[in-house]
């Protein structure tokens, strides 16, 4: 679900809407056409997207290992192998 932002659309309004707002809704959703706290018109804003390039999104090993979490890889199908942090070396699915 994407987060909209929302920004009055005339001088009338609430300090909030007045200063724009974001509001996380549905696709399917219409467009709000009132400020929830004061009913003052508002519009959609358009706002600039988040790119992720390359690999720079994801958690380094070394990052999840120094706040306690675990991390596993599958191997193959129901085998994984620790890639970070404490635990078991493998886990494995036993067939049970």
């Amino acid at each position: 679900m994407p987060i909209y932002e929302y920004i009055a659309s005339t001088e009338r309004g609430c300090e909030r809407c007045r200063a724009g707002f974001d509001l996380l809704q549905r696709l399917s959703d219409a467009p709000l056409q009132q400020c929830p706290h004061c009913g003052a018109p508002v519009h959609q804003r358009i706002s600039a997207p988040t790119v992720v390039a390359g690999n720079s999104h994801r958690t380094s090993e070394s990052h999840l290992e120094k706040h306690g979490f675990t991390q596993y890889r599958k191997v193959s199908k129901g085998v994984y192998e620790k890639t970070a942090g404490k635990g078991p070396t493998h886990i494995a699915d036993d067939g049970k």
